[in-house]
């Protein structure tokens, strides 16, 4: 059964190897940073990005495009990675939008290798954004979980690898975004997928941009299986001082953990 997230809502994880499924309405880069029990990101050495897109346990795309598949082996990740967020950026190019308000709401679906659907997030509220920490895979009591954060930036790139700690945060995004503007990580069509869970997320992408922050509510009703974790106290999640405001982060009831 299909967990559907809201913002901040949380779902355990019973499969250690996954795929993060990201369906967007333009092309977005997609980038993943691993962060220590402290919830810091201690080096350009733990991004992975289409510049460097393969570390221990966690694989992303080459590519800027509108559709993403990152690959997750929780097993392969250091002792010492306690979260692996997932990050969508807008390329700088001037190609395209500049911001995520003006696109329809990018959709993500963690996923069996099989493509069987564990969680999904769509990402509504956005608006001067332009990079946004999309959902986080993380420890928790010796097991790990996923979080839908939605968590935006209208300082892009820069901004939200600051905001985790990383000194090198606007070198790497200039980096990144270069690879993007110079093709070396160009534009490519969307993979090919004749599952009905990838048509889902196609009908998510392709809707107009959602300015209520209440999503598409004109299918099922999402199942209300997520619990919510109280932030940790202290460095262990630190403040995020580049949010920019969106919808009250307060969608769904459950348990606190």
């Amino acid at each position: 059964m299909t967990a559907e997230l809201v913002r901040g809502q949380n779902h355990p994880l019973t499969q250690v190897r996954l795929e993060v499924r990201i369906s967007a309405g333009t092309p977005v880069v997609a980038a993943a940073t691993l962060s220590d029990e402290q919830g810091t990101v201690r080096g350009v050495e733990w991004v992975a990005h289409p510049g460097a897109p393969a570390l221990p346990g966690v694989e992303v795309s080459r590519q800027a495009a509108a559709e993403h598949r990152l690959a997750v082996d929780l097993d392969a990740v250091a002792d010492t990675v306690h979260r692996v967020d997932v990050l969508l950026a807008l390329p700088t190019d001037g190609r395209g939008p500049v911001r995520f308000g003006a696109v329809a709401a990018p959709f993500v679906a963690v996923t069996g290798v099989d493509g069987t659907e564990v969680a999904t997030f769509t990402l509504t509220g956005l608006d001067a954004e332009s990079a946004v920490v999309a959902l986080e895979l993380y420890r928790r009591q010796g097991a790990w979980k996923v979080r839908a954060v939605g968590q935006g930036y209208a300082g892009g790139l820069a901004e939200l690898l600051t905001d985790q700690g990383l000194a090198e945060a606007r070198a790497l995004a200039d980096g990144i975004q270069a690879a993007v503007a110079h093709s070396h990580a160009r534009a490519v069509p969307a993979p090919a997928s004749g599952t009905a869970d990838t048509d889902r997320a196609h009908r998510h992408a392709a809707a107009a941009p959602d300015t209520t922050g209440l999503g598409d509510r004109s299918g099922p009703t999402p199942q209300t299986t997520g619990t919510y974790d109280a932030p940790q106290a202290g460095p262990a999640d630190p403040a995020r001082s580049g949010q920019t405001a969106g919808p009250a982060q307060t969608g769904g009831a459950g348990p606190v953990d």
